[in-house]
């Protein structure tokens, strides 16, 4: 099975929508992992129905697929970075806001899931109050998601409150393991905090994945590199995603990178296909032992 490589737009922000996905089409991408900000769907700007329909028929015309993120830097406050989030003091209802309107729009364009995170715990929150946090916050979101037939993706992210695939394992278990309550998993990340290697991680979530993001990290350090420049054996990774029969986007996250856009994107889809071709040659056994749900 060939996996199917994108790539996330919050990487091409220095471009407008249509040129990035007319350049990533043309590299032969298939797909893009977007991220609802002021750059290329502005969620809180008039009229996001109709502009999420004209968004619709650039990727139909460039035959591209879509996963909807919402990892936008100052896309709520304008002076603090991903605030609020799911576990702040105040504001948490406009993080909900954002994320009902994420799955809307995923809906709209086809994306299977909307990836999301928890944020960074308060330093004078308890970690019972956090969980109790995003518990309602996720609860409240579940039926939305069931109603639009659209996954929840969450990402456990180096320093927030879900920080592990086994805080996500967790929460999955707080609110009675919801079907529509997934996993988005960030190969760096996997790198950069788990204790089993990054194929291991995938393989142990199975079927729990519904969104991949890529990127190469070293260990203990939050900082997406550029594929060849960190410490992920990528091979394996790969093989684990075509062994678990991945059959979503597995779209390179460079959010840092943006003024090298186009060449980077080429550079990684080489990459890319060069370890998908290495990983063919020692493909894994479907998941030797499957993470607890």
């Amino acid at each position: 099975m060939s996996l199917r490589f994108g790539y996330g737009l919050n990487g091409f922000t220095d471009h407008r929508l249509a040129d990035a996905l007319a350049v990533l089409a043309d590299l032969g991408y298939d797909g893009v992992a977007l991220t609802l900000d002021h750059a290329h769907l502005d969620p809180f700007a008039p009229d996001l129905a109709g502009r999420t329909a004209a968004v619709g028929a650039l990727l139909a015309r460039h035959d591209l697929g879509v996963m909807v993120e919402t990892g936008a830097r100052y896309v709520l406050d304008p002076r603090r970075k991903h605030e609020p989030t799911l576990v702040s003091h105040e504001g948490r209802e406009r993080r909900i806001e954002l994320l009902h309107r994420a799955i809307q729009v995923a809906a709209d364009l086809g994306s299977p899931a909307v990836s999301f995170w928890s944020g960074i715990a308060p330093r004078d929150a308890s970690r019972d109050v956090c969980w109790a946090r995003v518990e309602e916050g996720v609860e409240s979101l579940l039926p939305v998601a069931e109603a639009h037939g659209v996954d929840l993706a969450l990402e456990p992210e180096p320093g927030m409150f879900v920080e592990r695939i086994g805080d996500v394992i967790e929460l999955r278990r707080r609110l009675g393991s919801p079907d529509r309550l997934r996993l988005t998993i960030d190969v760096g990340h996997l790198r950069c905090t788990e204790d089993a290697d990054p194929a291991a991680c995938v393989l142990g979530a199975a079927d729990l994945v519904a969104n991949v993001q890529i990127d190469d990290m070293r260990r203990g350090v939050h900082e997406h590199l550029p594929f060849g420049e960190g410490e992920v054996d990528f091979p394996p990774v790969l093989a684990a995603l075509s062994a678990i029969d991945f059959t979503g986007l597995v779209a390179v996250e460079l959010p840092r990178h943006t003024h090298a856009a186009p060449t980077l994107a080429a550079a990684s889809l080489d990459f890319l296909r060069d370890a998908e071709r290495l990983a063919q040659v020692d493909r894994p056994d479907r998941r030797p032992q499957e993470v607890a749900r």
